[in-house]
Formats: C-alpha cells, sequence, structure tokens
C-alpha cells in the first residue's frame, strides 16, 4: 500500500476504484466496504483507493477538542494496510476544503485528481460544502463525468450493526469485549515509556508508564486491564491500570503495565498495548497492604483468564 499526504500529490498510472471516509477504528462495517473496493479493483484490472483526512472534520469545523478517536492517523493507517488496498490518501483537512461544492469535489478531486472508474460509499453519504451532495447529485454527476456510484445499501450496514460511535461508547463503558468484537481486532494504545514514581516496583509490581502522545486518542475507561504487547518479536502480557493511583497519591491520570515474568528497562522505547480483558474498576484501598492483596488476585485473575482464552 502505498500512502499520500494530499490528493494533489496522487498521481494515477490507470483508473480508479475510490471509497471516502474517516473510517475511525476500521471497524468489520468500514473493513467489509473495504473488502469489497479491493476486491473489485482487482478483478477489473484497477486501482483500489481510499480518500480519508486529518484532522477529523470536527476538529476542524467545530473546534471540537472533545473529540476522541479510536486510531490515531498512524494506527488506522496499520489496519488500512492490513486490508490490501493499493493506495491510502491522507488529506489534510481545512476549512478552505470543506468550502469546495459537491461539484467541484466530484470534478476536480474524484475526476480530474483521482482519475475515478467507480465510487463505492456508505449509505447516506455527504460531502461537499455544508455536506451539499448527497446520493442523487453524485449519481447525475457521475453520467456527466463517466464513473459509476455504488452505494451500499442500509441493510448491509445494519446488518453489521456497528458504528464508531458506538465502539467509543463500549470503550468508555469498559465493555471491552464488545468494542472488540466491533473492531474484529484488540483495541490497542501506543506511547513511549516515561519516568514515574517507580511507586510499583517498591511493592512488587514494577510498572512501565505509558505517555500517550495524541492528545485526541480515545483512553478507556479508568481500571484494571489484562494485555499483550510485543516486545522485541516476544509477546509478553500483562495487567494494566489506567486511572489516578487513589491508594498511594491520586494525581493526573496514568497508564501503567505491570508484565509478567519481566524485568528488562523499557525507558524511552515505544510500545504498543493491546486490551483483551477488562478485570475491574479502579479502586481506592484502605492501606497499601490491601492494594498489594487486590494486585496479587488480579494477577492471578489475569493469568486464569490467559490460560482459559
Amino acid at each position: 500500500m502505498e500512502i499520500t499526504h494530499s490528493i494533489f500529490d496522487f498521481i494515477p498510472t490507470q483508473k480508479t476504484i475510490v471509497t471516502i471516509g474517516t473510517f475511525d477504528g476500521v471497524h468489520i462495517g468500514h473493513q467489509k466496504i473495504i473488502e469489497k473496493l479491493v476486491h473489485e479493483a482487482k478483478s477489473s484490472g484497477k486501482k483500489s483507493v481510499l480518500l480519508t483526512f486529518f484532522p477529523h472534520p470536527r476538529m476542524v469545523l467545530q473546534k471540537d477538542v472533545t473529540i476522541k478517536l479510536i486510531n490515531t492517523i498512524d494506527e488506522r493507517a496499520q489496519h488500512l494496510e492490513k486490508l490490501g488496498l493499493d493506495y491510502l490518501i491522507i488529506h489534510p483537512f481545512s476549512k478552505e476544503f470543506s468550502r469546495l461544492t459537491a461539484l467541484e469535489f466530484v470534478r476536480d478531486v474524484l475526476v480530474n485528481q483521482l482519475n475515478i472508474s467507480k465510487l463505492i460509499i456508505g449509505y447516506d453519504h455527504h460531502f461537499g460544502k455544508n455536506r451539499e451532495g448527497n446520493i442523487e447529485q453524485l449519481t447525475e454527476y457521475s453520467h456527466l463525468y463517466d464513473f459509476t456510484v455504488e452505494e451500499i445499501p442500509a441493510q448491509d450496514i445494519d446488518e453489521v450493526a456497528v458504528s464508531s460511535t458506538k465502539i467509543r461508547r463500549a470503550l468508555a463503558n469498559g465493555h471491552l469485549k464488545t468494542a472488540n468484537d466491533y473492531l474484529g481486532y484488540n483495541f490497542s494504545l501506543t506511547g513511549k515509556v516515561v519516568n514515574g514514581k517507580q511507586l510499583g516496583g517498591k511493592i512488587g509490581f514494577p510498572t512501565a508508564n505509558i505517555d500517550v502522545a495524541e492528545s485526541y486518542k480515545l483512553i478507556p475507561k479508568t481500571g484494571v486491564y489484562v494485555v499483550k504487547s510485543v516486545i522485541e518479536n516476544v509477546t509478553i502480557y500483562g495487567m494494566m491500570n489506567i486511572g489516578n493511583r487513589p491508594t498511594v497519591d491520586g494525581e493526573h491520570q496514568t497508564i501503567e503495565v505491570h508484565f509478567f515474568d519481566f524485568n528488562q528497562n523499557l525507558y524511552d522505547k515505544e510500545l504498543t498495548i493491546e486490551l483483551l480483558y477488562f478485570l475491574r474498576d479502579e479502586q481506592k484501598f484502605d492501606s497499601v497492604p490491601d492494594l498489594i492483596s487486590q494486585l496479587q488476585k488480579d494477577k492471578q485473575t489475569s493469568l486464569n483468564y490467559l490460560k482459559n482464552n
């Protein structure tokens, strides 16, 4: 898969089949559309193109700093690459770009720039200035500019019964199994290991403190999770706490991972942590010995889960 960071840097050598969207999460509903796109492109000798945008349009048009995304833009690209696309275009979304009319978008972007022969879109897709473009206009323009349009029927989308909004809600509520089932893969967090207060080491549970750089990345519900990570090509399991450590200091939110049977120095390494199972909510304990006792139970519960799954 080739990645281009602007529509205007994309130089097609042959006709393309295109889909457009944010595709946050690249969930099983998205995968269905993309698999169709890739299959049709391969069987007709054309190239598959997915056009997505960053920042998220809501961040630009509504100045919505509260919106949290399932994937960072790098994570999104990694998941899309696994689906066999020929080209991924990540176009910078701006107010200026949002002012393109539906006609300008079709003529200047899809036809002149992407060399489109077919557009595959999800049900009820809108585009162009003030979202004025719809399936009727697309169909009209397709006759004018000699390409075809296929809208994924509502019943096909409903059959999957999944959306990025539902996944965000599930993660916020600690319903990790639901989120992972909808995604078709394990939700993950990627960040650099930074210095912490080393409180975990003092109580027999040393942790790696993960700093997620992207402020727009969704951090799931506070609590304790069973997790795994690949470190130097070896899969390592552990448990992770997202929260404020109310028993020891109650400061700002941290993400701390305790890996089982592992004692390498991880400072400054970038790790991707996959979340496998939600163990429990974060709790405040009456004493540090009570906390240690609970952590020992958590470890045993985690090991039992991993043994059975």
